[in-house]
């Protein structure tokens, strides 16, 4: 009499299946992928952790320093001058948006391009130009005085020279999504809205501005962040925020204390972007994202054009204008005074040195996390993205101190090295490479690769010869962001250079803080050259796509 085996009850299938597969579904090419993305993702994790533990260290004095009303007042003036500037950009971003998208308003497409200029210039490079224009004793003040008598100028240091200089450099985050979003609107809604008896200003303030609300709710997040992670500005304007008050206590050396404050403002930019998710909700805007089916119409400004003109020119002016003339005149000041250039060579090189160096390796850890995120989806790929962009919420102050506490400690030799000042690199702006690699690969349809493994192909093989050539746009254009902000990049680099390596950003900073104006001016307009160049080849490269 034969017997059959016994069949598995069907509860214990799916177990036995998962032991038996295991083999087979964790190959060594996805155990090495995994590896990879949690050995970036826990560096990421590196500066937040070791900033609490070393805040810890201080015991009752971080609760007494916590309680001290100095410690709040920080906190105040931190929080106050990020919602102001965010507020400021947002009355000058909407406006802007909609005139040079919307109106008839006379060199709207010239205002377009050059309203989005001072992003390449750095806060600590812009406010040096401002303040050197508008102190007390400015190039205004020089240039009034014969036609006025007036021998001093109001002060713009403080807290209004730090919230005109930040608005005046960050504005463009908000009008950039604007711009995109007010071009992708359907002018359907505006037309059903005007047949219903609602006026320009209705229609915009009930129809137009709440189809606006994700663009500029993305724009206001990263104005928001780029305050609080901003040392630059506020230190020349002598306004203090934490990052100012963060670097005069690692200076004094209280480093426990440097890093109980860092923490806090870790802290503060999560708790930000917390807010922002949560204000943003589960609100369906499709429309936004759909493109129009046809151009929308330029609404004629009729008696408001020339207003309109004025407002768009005076916005120029000050953003980009301004500082260009100021930067091109002690520029010429200097060459004309006998200013020495000599240390520009070694300080450039050493700029994009650094820089490109860090370009290459964040995109290297960012991709691994990126094809995890796209190609293997699941509840552990999905905390991997959020960890990612998370890092963005992090200081450049704070991971710098949190690096030199952890150079100091536990690896010496990686102290004062090169190989810091990139890993902070790389910490600081991974979130930009994944996202441009996310992008490209979630363009890469997955079919492409799973042929090329049924014929043969070896795992390696299929990333080398397919997936890596195909998304090569979003590896440049995550390269060029990374190199684009690691060049501006200046507390990190303050912090974590070389002993005795100068880069174009320590050069205009040291200059600056000596109040040696004309002597900034040449690495500051190199330091600018250098910046715009990625963003060049990203606007070319768009327009050819458009084409």
């Amino acid at each position: 009499m034969s017997t059959t085996p016994a069949t598995p009850s069907p509860s214990s299938q799916p177990l036995r299946d998962q032991f038996l597969t295991l083999p087979q579904r964790l190959n060594w090419s996805r155990m090495l992928l995994w590896a990879m993305a949690l050995t970036v993702v826990a560096t990421l994790l590196l500066p937040p952790i070791y900033l609490t533990l070393r805040a810890f260290e201080a015991g009752s004095a971080a609760v007494s320093a916590l309680t001290r009303p100095s410690s709040w007042a920080i906190i105040g003036r931190t929080t106050l001058l990020s919602l102001s500037v965010t507020a400021a950009s947002a009355l000058i971003a909407i406006p802007l948006a909609w005139l040079t998208v919307r109106s008839d308003v006379p060199l709207r497409r010239f205002w377009a391009v050059i309203s989005a200029l001072p992003l390449v210039i750095p806060s600590y490079v812009g406010a040096y130009l401002y303040a050197s224009a508008l102190g007390p004793n400015g190039l205004l003040q020089q240039l009034l005085e014969p036609i006025t008598g007036i021998t001093r100028l109001p002060s713009i240091y403080g807290f209004w020279g730090a919230l005109f200089t930040l608005t005046m450099l960050s504005y463009p985050y908000m009008l950039l999504g604007a711009q995109a979003a007010l071009r992708r609107m359907d002018p359907t809604l505006e037309e059903i809205a005007a047949s219903l008896g609602l006026n320009r200003l209705q229609t915009f303030l009930r129809v137009v501005l709440p189809q606006l609300r994700p663009a500029l709710g993305a724009g206001g997040l990263l104005v928001a962040l780029y305050v609080l992670r901003d040392f630059g500005a506020v230190a020349i304007m002598r306004y203090d925020t934490f990052t100012r008050v963060i670097f005069q206590q690692y200076r004094s050396f209280d480093r426990i204390q440097a890093a109980f404050f860092a923490l806090l403002l870790v802290c503060l930019t999560l708790l930000l972007v917390a807010l922002e998710m949560k204000t943003r909700g589960r609100a369906s805007y499709d429309l936004v994202g759909v493109r129009a089916t046809r151009a929308p119409t330029r609404t004629a400004l009729g008696a408001w054009r020339w207003p309109a003109f004025i407002f768009c020119a005076a916005i120029a002016s000050l953003g980009m204008l301004l500082p260009a003339t100021v930067l091109l005149y002690w520029l010429g000041r200097g060459l004309l005074g006998g200013e020495s250039l000599g240390m520009l060579g070694p300080a450039t090189w050493s700029a994009l040195g650094s820089s490109v160096a860090g370009a290459v390796v964040t995109v290297i850890a960012a991709l691994p996390v990126a094809m995890l995120v796209v190609r293997q989806p699941g509840r552990l790929s999905a905390l991997l993205e959020r960890l990612t962009y998370a890092a963005f919420a992090l200081p450049g102050i704070a991971v710098a101190l949190a690096l030199v506490f952890f150079g100091i400690t536990f690896a010496r030799w990686l102290y004062q090295s090169y190989a810091m000042l990139i890993l902070a690199y790389m910490i600081l702006f991974l979130p930009q490479a994944f996202g441009a690699l996310h992008t490209a690969l979630r363009q890469l349809h997955p079919s492409l690769e799973e042929s090329a493994r049924s014929l043969g192909r070896r795992p390696i093989q299929v990333f080398f010869q397919i997936t890596l050539p195909l998304i090569r746009p979003g590896i440049i254009a995550g390269a060029s962001l990374v190199f684009l902000t690691a060049m501006k990049e200046l507390p990190a680099t303050l912090l974590l250079a070389p002993i005795g390596v100068r880069t174009l950003a320590t050069e205009v900073w040291t200059a600056v803080s000596e109040a040696y104006f004309t002597r900034a001016a040449a690495p500051a307009l190199l330091l600018i050259l250098c910046s715009s160049l990625p963003l060049a080849l990203l606007s070319v490269r768009e327009q050819k796509q458009h084409l």
